[in-house]
């Protein structure tokens, strides 16, 4: 039976997950909540609210952005860096890409920086909603009104558009660097086939989708915003177009929160209740890790290992869930 080890924060929880064996929590007030032992270290990463938080790809950092201007680095030693300072620009985007390199977005900018320091700015028409790197070579990917771009980030070249009207809120490149996907204000996907630009259409949700997630080696695309876990197909060169997805974990609530398990095909799902469930994918088999308690849930993510669950929600409960025990 799963157990639980909760946490209670005073603010919203941006974004949990692993440093190591520490678990780690973003919080909407600026701080970085670790839990080490026996102790919970409190670090006061920005000078206001952190706005976009991931943790580093080699497990070993928490990168943040916030409204005070700056993206942080903090490790589990509760030491910070910050990496790049732009003072009176809320960073509201935050990706990792190859070669060390971090994307962050404000307004009609984003900005790349590199290993070495230097800093790449990429100048939008309208907002920029999200960012993210393709995972071979060091392109970058911008969601904006209208289309999404591609930017060469070290070679010389005008940026590729891909169109489609609307206002496209988050995007994601698939792990093989194959398809883009956008989220949208409405309630939709939108993705394209980089190589001939094809067009994929993802709709029927109820609700706006803003919580994604790839599977283990990007089969499926996990998405909140319906009322079960709504998971598209992208094992063919096609990806989900005229296949139907899986839907995951269905309730009478909203899925608010995804996060697919580092190596086997099951998907952790968080629920507006508070509830959180695993569900297989091959036969959907759920199991029950949180009962319906508390505010939506706002952040999932497993340790490297696959065995335990950080999460948080919205309204600050949080905490660690051990599916061994």
């Amino acid at each position: 039976m799963p157990t639980i080890d909760p946490r209670s924060f005073d603010a919203y929880v941006v974004a949990s997950g692993f440093l190591g064996e520490a678990p780690v929590f973003a919080l909407g007030d600026g701080h970085v909540r670790l839990v080490v032992g026996e102790t919970d270290p409190t670090v006061e990463a920005h000078d206001g609210g952190i706005l976009a938080a991931r943790v580093a790809a080699d497990g070993r950092s928490l990168l943040t952005a916030g409204d005070d201007g700056r993206v942080v680095r903090t490790t589990a030693d509760g030491t910070t860096e910050t990496l790049f300072e732009r003072r009176g620009k809320w960073l509201d985007q935050l990706a990792e890409g190859p070669q060390g390199a971090i994307a962050t977005a404000s307004g009609r900018m984003a900005w790349v920086r590199l290993a070495d320091g230097t800093v790449v700015e990429f100048p939008h028409e309208k907002a920029v909603g999200g960012v993210a790197f393709l995972p071979k070579g060091l392109r970058l990917a911008t969601a904006t009104t209208d289309k999404a771009m591609l930017h060469w980030v070290t070679a010389k070249g005008a940026p590729v558009d891909l169109p489609w009207k609307g206002a496209h809120t988050g995007i994601t490149a698939s792990p093989d660097g194959r398809f883009l996907v956008t989220t949208m204000q409405e309630p939709a996907l939108h993705g394209w086939r980089i190589d001939d630009m094809k067009h994929m259409r993802m709709t029927g949700y109820p609700t706006k989708v803003k919580s994604i997630s790839w599977s283990a080696k990007g089969r499926f695309l996990a998405t909140s915003g319906a009322n079960a876990a709504i998971l598209w197909p992208y094992l063919s060169k096609d990806g989900p177009m005229g296949k139907a997805p899986l839907e995951l974990g269905p309730r009478d609530r909203i899925v608010t929160s995804v996060a697919c398990h580092p190596s086997e095909d099951v998907v952790a799902i968080g629920y507006d209740d508070g509830m959180i469930m695993a569900v297989r994918f091959g036969d959907a088999a759920e199991v029950l890790l949180r009962k319906p308690e508390g505010s939506p849930v706002s952040a999932l993510a497993w340790d490297a290992a696959g065995v335990r669950i950080a999460f948080g929600g919205e309204g600050g409960e949080a905490g660690v869930i051990d599916i061994r025990r």
